[in-house]
């Protein structure tokens, strides 16, 4: 079975993440797709095991096998909590939606960890810009605000929203670059020190629900596995 095959017959969610999914979307903004797909429980008895991750076979399109995704997600990768909380959902199956109902299981304070660990990566790339270029690259600025703002807001409640809602109009400024680099940096150190704030009174549990995911792969690869699926089991 080909990687694309994995992606084409057995994917159980999409969704469209980027810009779009964030309510920033301009003329011209790419489509990015995000996608899960359940390699069947036969693939695995094998030496050659199937591919955690397939990138395409469409444009902008990358998708994870689900234990992979699970994985990630217990560790709080804002990509891939982020893609769990997408607005606009493509395609979806059981497995997919018993996979959203786990989405409260994913989340903890461990985020904070995580959340500022990416922001400090993506600061670091703005400011080597700043050095050789004298500014920095605006859009990529806009969005290290957007995930500031999303990681305080989901230690405050407990509740990962990624649509900036009406913050648009004012991160797009920055994107334009009608905002001062001063000023911008003025903003990412308020944010980082109310992140900071948020967590100490954060309603989040400290550790994500590893049981509750755990079994819900164990059931998934069960089902795979008496699914009768031919074509993964046959040499």
């Amino acid at each position: 079975m080909q990687p694309e095959d994995l992606v084409r017959d057995h994917t159980v969610y999409t969704c469209v993440m980027g810009s779009r999914a964030f309510g920033l979307a301009t003329e011209g903004s790419d489509t990015d797709r995000r996608g899960v797909f359940l390699a069947p429980t036969p693939l695995f008895w094998r030496f050659e095991k199937p591919p955690t991750h397939v990138e395409g076979p469409g444009e902008e399109q990358f998708s994870w096998e689900l234990e992979r995704f699970c994985e990630l997600a217990l560790r709080a990768d804002p990509n891939i909590l982020e893609c769990l909380h997408s607005p606009l959902v493509e395609h979806i199956d059981d497995t997919g939606r018993e996979l959203l109902a786990l989405r409260g299981a994913f989340l903890s304070r461990q985020a904070y960890a995580t959340f500022t660990r990416y922001a400090l990566g993506q600061r670091r790339k703005l400011d080597a810009d700043v050095r050789v270029h004298g500014a920095p690259r605006w859009k990529h600025a806009m969005h290290l605000l957007r995930l500031l703002a999303s990681a305080r807001d989901l230690l405050r409640t407990g509740e990962l929203t990624i649509d900036v809602g009406d913050r648009r109009e004012e991160l797009l400024a920055v994107k334009r670059g009608e905002v001062s680099w001063p000023e911008v940096e003025a903003r990412m150190a308020r944010l980082a020190t109310e992140t900071e704030r948020a967590l100490g009174g954060s309603p989040l549990p400290a550790e994500p629900d590893h049981a509750r995911v755990a079994a819900f792969l164990f059931a998934a690869r069960r089902t795979s596995a008496t699914s009768g699926d031919r074509s993964c089991s046959s040499t």
